[in-house]
C-alpha cells in the first residue's frame, strides 16, 4: 500500500521547519490554541495516563518505529529518504530528526524487522553514496500484516497533517514566505556558529517586540 501523496522541497533540518510550523500556528485555530496554552504552562501535556499521543507531537510512543517500518516495506529506503518521505507527507510541516530516526532503524534491524538492501546508487553519486538502505524482512512484513488497521490509521493521520498544511499555505502564502525567511536566517546563523547566548538573547528580544506589535494591531 502506498500512503505518500507529496514529493516536493528539500529537507534542510529543524530550522527550515520552524517557519512553516509557526505560520501554521498563526493561521490555524482549534488545537494550536490549546497547544500554545499548554506550552505556556497552562496545563499538562497529557490529559490522562492512558493517553498515547501527546498534543503537539506527530508521533506517540512506538509510532515512529511503525511508520518507518511501513515506509521501508513500501520500498527500500535509507535514513535520509525516510526523513524526506515523512516531510513530504506532511507538506513540509514536520520532519523527524536524525537523532530519532537512526536509533529507531538500528532497533528495527536488531529486532529482525528490517535488513540492509542492495543500493542502486552509483558509487560516484555524492547524494547517496555511503547511505545504507533497508528493506523489510518476513518478520517485519508479518508485523505490518497483523497491525494493518493501526498502520493505515497512523499513515492516514500523517497525510491529514499534510492536507491541513496545504490549506494553510493556500490561505497565507506570504506568511509562510516570511516565516520561512526567519527559519532560514536562524538556520544559517546556527550553522555558522553565530548563535551564542548574547545573540540568542537579542533575537528573543526582537521576536518579543514583534509579537507585541502584532498584538497591538
Amino acid at each position: 500500500m502506498t500512503w505518500q501523496k507529496r514529493r516536493r522541497g528539500n529537507w534542510n533540518g529543524g530550522w527550515n521547519n520552524l517557519g512553516p510550523l509557526v505560520a501554521m500556528m498563526a493561521s490555524s485555530a482549534g488545537d494550536w490554541e490549546e497547544i500554545g496554552e499548554k506550552m505556556r504552562g497552562g496545563g499538562s501535556w497529557q490529559d490522562g495516563p492512558k493517553r498515547r499521543k501527546r498534543r503537539g507531537r506527530m508521533f506517540g510512543q512506538g509510532e515512529l518505529r511503525l511508520a518507518l517500518l511501513a515506509l521501508i516495506n513500501e520500498e527500500p529506503r535509507h535514513g535520509y529518504e525516510l526523513i524526506k518521505a515523512i516531510e513530504d507527507m506532511t507538506a513540509g510541516g514536520y520532519a523527524p530528526s536524525p537523532g530519532a530516526v537512526y536509533p529507531t532503524l538500528q532497533m528495527l534491524e536488531e529486532e529482525g524487522k528490517i535488513k540492509p538492501a542492495k543500493s542502486k546508487a552509483k558509487a560516484e553519486d555524492s547524494e547517496t553514496s555511503g547511505k545504507k538502505p533497508f528493506k523489510a524482512t518476513k518478520s517485519g512484513k508479518a508485523e505490518l500484516a497483523e497491525r494493518v488497521e493501526e498502520v493505515d490509521q497512523l499513515m492516514g493521520r500523517i497525510n491529514e497533517h499534510g492536507d491541513r498544511a496545504e490549506k494553510v499555505k493556500e490561505r497565507s502564502p506570504d506568511l509562510f514566505r516570511a516565516m520561512g525567511n526567519l527559519g532560514s536566517v536562524l538556520k544559517n546563523r546556527a550553522r555558522a556558529g553565530k548563535l551564542d547566548q548574547n545573540a540568542m538573547n537579542e533575537i528573543v528580544d526582537i521576536i518579543d517586540e514583534v509579537a507585541k506589535r502584532i498584538e497591538r494591531m
